[in-house]
């Protein structure tokens, strides 16, 4: 791959692509919407606190690789950013769901993939969800994504991207990775209810990414009188 991007650097770059098709009317994205929407709570493994500092410098970087763009948009003051993947690959938006999703939470199944990349874009049943990988994985200028090989006691495949280095786990990293909140071993849960669980998680992504478009824009509002 021609892009090895740091944890950050991925998280900023899916944030970016994730407010373009969700929120387009709050896209491009300030600093400020930029360091909330990193920090989101929910749809973000692992979970980080990011500061303003933080998020500029690996903007920088982005910046200079051409992956990220800064921005003036009409009637306001302060500069937003856009990423600027088609300058990667002709990306469909499919392709870009998937994509975004794998950036926001890392390796997933398909089916989880399925359902939570749904906000994003429409998937005609998980054929299409494996079929989208399969050109990811195959793209000319890629690979983009990779099948990691399953654990000992893992059932369902998962995949992840490849702009930032797969994490190593140990057995006790993945054991506790595979378990339910309640303690249960995931591979006890069937696909359907791992559906179930994804949804709910999209549909407080959804809420999440309302109340934060408001807060920015109530936070551009205020600015003008300062």
């Amino acid at each position: 791959m021609e892009h090895r991007l740091t944890p950050v650097e991925g998280r900023i770059l899916g944030v970016l692509i994730e407010k373009q098709i969700a929120t387009p009317d709050y896209y491009p994205l300030t600093l400020n919407a930029l360091v909330n929407a990193c920090n989101q709570k929910s749809n973000r493994h692992p979970v980080m606190e990011l500061g303003e500092e933080d998020v500029e410098t690996h903007l920088q970087r982005l910046r200079e690789r051409h992956l990220v763009w800064q921005v003036r948009t009409h009637g306001s003051r302060m500069p937003k950013f856009e990423h600027n993947m088609k300058d990667v690959a002709d990306f469909s938006l499919w392709e870009l769901a998937i994509f975004c999703e794998l950036l926001l939470r890392g390796p997933q199944t398909p089916g989880e993939l399925r359902t939570r990349a749904s906000r994003l874009a429409e998937f005609h049943g998980l054929a299409s969800v494996e079929h989208t990988l399969g050109k990811l994985s195959a793209h000319e200028k890629g690979p983009f994504v990779v099948q990691l090989s399953r654990r000992p006691g893992q059932k369902e495949t998962r995949y992840a991207h490849l702009f930032c280095e797969i994490p190593q786990q140990s057995e006790t990293d993945s054991y506790a990775e595979e378990l339910m909140t309640d303690g249960t071993p995931a591979d006890d849960v069937s696909e359907k209810e791992r559906e179930r669980i994804a949804l709910l998680e999209s549909k407080v992504e959804a809420l999440q990414g309302e109340i934060d478009a408001l807060k920015a824009q109530f936070l551009a509002f205020r600015k003008q009188f300062e």
